[in-house]
């Protein structure tokens, strides 16, 4: 409707693509939206502390449960049980210990597979079988389980954990990655102020034009003479905000995928007024001092 608005705007002759009047009504908007985040800033800080409002999840019957923190998906695959195990055992609790995390920490995570290209054989049965016992699982129906069809698996959870968690913050993580939970959650609640945030370890790198390579890029051409990739966060670990994880969801249908899930999370970043956060502590393979992940 904007859009239109403002094409038929700008089409009459003489007329400013906005008024004076609607120039003040942006000012307005502008001021209020600032001092909406300033006051959001002090209720986090006051919820820091301790504080409960009248009217908050925790006190309203109606909505009893609390709003997590994060999402965390641990993407995963067929045959890698042994990483999940490894996983649980170093800092993923299970049974209770897991709900535990959620109800008093506000940290949800979930490993994430897809289905086997043969519904219903072994490898689906072994992933219902695990998934009954650990109880820790988000099971993609709509996705066939594949490594080159990662970047649209990692679109399909950002959509899905949009619809189903109302977070302010969802992550995406390897399954061979150790995180620091704690760390994490202190992280996240310093960009609690800001609408729309990606936040990662920020890289580039060359864009491989040989079908060969491990990292060929089948749409190598697109990105210039130069083959470079634009700045974007490695796929080991990233997270976003609950406005862009919704922005994935309504547009999931027309969001480019490239080879790389990574790559692909920083094309839909591009074009939007998103914050990016360079987070050293994020460069789980670095490991550098007060990290908040690190590869198993």
């Amino acid at each position: 409707y904007l859009i239109k608005e403002l094409d038929r705007r700008t089409g009459q002759q003489g007329r400013s693509a906005i008024s004076v009047d609607d120039t003040l009504k942006v000012v307005s908007c502008r001021q209020q939206g600032k001092r909406l985040a300033s006051l959001e800033m002090e209720l986090a800080a006051a919820k820091h502390e301790g504080f409960v409002g009248k009217y908050t999840s925790e006190t309203n019957a109606t909505h009893s449960r609390k709003k997590p923190l994060v999402v965390i998906g641990i993407m995963t695959s067929f045959g890698r049980k042994n990483y999940r195990e490894a996983v649980r055992k170093s800092w993923l609790p299970t049974g209770s210990l897991l709900k535990k995390l959620e109800d008093e920490k506000g940290i949800v995570v979930r490993f994430i597979v897809g289905r086997s290209a043969n519904r219903g054989d072994r490898f689906d049965r072994e992933i219902d079988d695990e998934n009954r016992s650990t109880n820790d699982f988000v099971i993609l129906d709509d996705h066939i389980e594949s490594d080159e069809e990662l970047p649209k698996k990692t679109k399909r959870y950002f959509a899905n954990a949009a619809e189903t968690f109302d977070a302010e913050f969802y992550a995406k993580v390897n399954d061979d990655i150790y995180i620091n939970v704690d760390t994490l959650s202190a992280m996240l609640e310093t960009h609690w102020d800001k609408p729309r945030v990606y936040i990662g370890c920020m890289k580039s790198g060359e864009v491989f034009s040989e079908a060969t390579h491990k990292w060929y890029e089948p749409d190598w051409w697109k990105f210039g003479d130069g083959k470079s990739y634009f700045r974007h966060a490695s796929g080991e670990m990233f997270v976003v905000s609950r406005a862009v994880a919704q922005f994935i969801s309504i547009n999931r249908s027309v969001l480019r995928t490239y080879a790389h899930d990574d790559v692909s999370v920083g094309s839909w970043m591009i074009g939007l007024a998103v914050k990016h956060v360079n987070e050293a502590k994020l460069c789980c393979s670095s490991w550098p001092s007060g990290a908040m992940c690190s590869a198993l």
